[in-house]
């Protein structure tokens, strides 16, 4: 059996974030059920700002932005800027919207919407954490022809002073990588969960990122991919920290992941450094890591782009360097 339809959906970049639910005194309506008032208001405004995005309007933006945001500006100006090569080439077409009603908390909390559609045969979970009272909404939109099908998440917010709707945060994510989605990581991580436990776990996190890159929105495929994901095994979780030996020498593996930096299927390897400083050593000392690491598992060689190692001493993590597998030896 094929998966489902992925639900793509994005990430709160400034504000709110996911958080376990505290408060459920609040409601959803999703697009199909909004009234045309308040549709055309939040499809106008959505609108304004992904084209805003495209064009890397950044006065616009600004002007747009919640006053209460101000201090997350920068944050938000790097965000359009580092997304230019996602969304390039292409038009955003506003693909879902929805309106959060969190009017009758008395103070900020941790807060869990449910939006469902008209016969209630589809749910959608929104978690925010430490929300103000107030009423929000959730756009997506999709970047069509951009070569790697960029989309766009914007969180709106209502300012009753000025009357409007205003940016509260974006995030832009690709849809794809190396012109796969969603659906083909899902059908991959299925065939290589029992032939290549470890390839089929982070194809399962490479759908997962491309379609749903953070926690704080859940669907019922989502639900579903993570409950196949959930019982490969051995898991890569299940192995940390992993011991390889290489020669004389035991590297240890405090954490793998997938890491997208450079918007490739790259892992990254979080390993025990030596303590070396001299960049060139540490650079010898990575290449070593992680030729010693495809060496224990080399199926991945096959089915990720490269490799991320991170070097890790006395508590700091230090970023070494990103290589292609077919530079590891």
């Amino acid at each position: 059996m094929s998966p489902g339809m992925c639900f793509r959906s994005v990430s709160l970049a400034v504000a709110l974030v996911a958080a376990p639910v505290v408060s459920r005194a609040v409601g959803c309506i999703s697009q199909a059920e909004l009234g045309s008032l308040d549709r055309d208001a939040l499809t106008a405004v959505s609108a304004k700002l992904a084209g805003a995005v495209l064009a890397e309007d950044f006065t616009t933006l600004q002007a747009e932005l919640l006053p209460e945001e101000a201090n997350e500006w920068s944050g938000i100006h790097a965000a359009v800027e580092q997304s230019a090569s996602l969304v390039k080439g292409g038009q955003f077409l506003i693909r879902n919207l929805y309106l959060l009603d969190a009017s009758s908390l008395t103070a900020p909390a941790d807060t869990q919407f449910f939006c469902s559609n008209a016969s209630g045969s589809l749910t959608v979970a929104i978690t925010l954490s430490a929300l103000p009272p107030g009423r929000y909404a959730v756009a997506l939109a999709e970047a069509q022809a951009a070569p790697m099908d960029g989309w766009l998440g914007l969180i709106l917010a209502w300012d009753g002073p000025a009357t409007a709707w205003k940016l509260a945060g974006l995030n832009v994510r690709q849809g794809v990588f190396d012109g796969h989605d969603c659906v083909w990581y899902w059908s991959r991580g299925r065939e290589l969960a029992k032939p290549d436990p470890w390839s089929g776990w982070f194809s399962y996190d490479a759908a997962r990122y491309l379609e749903l890159p953070f926690d704080f929105i859940s669907s019922p495929n989502m639900e579903k991919l993570h409950q196949e994901q959930s019982v490969i095994s051995p898991s890569p979780l299940s192995a940390m920290p992993l011991s390889l030996h290489d020669g004389d020498r035991i590297w240890k593996i405090e954490a793998v992941g997938l890491d997208a930096s450079l918007h490739e299927p790259d892992l990254g390897v979080v390993y025990e450094s030596t303590g070396v400083t001299d960049p060139a050593a540490l650079r010898t000392e990575a290449t070593t890591v992680m030729s010693a690491f495809l060496k224990a598992e080399p199926g991945l060689r096959a089915n990720f782009h490269g490799l991320w190692a991170y070097a890790e001493k006395d508590g700091k993590r230090t970023p070494v360097m990103e290589l292609p597998m077919k530079q590891i030896p």
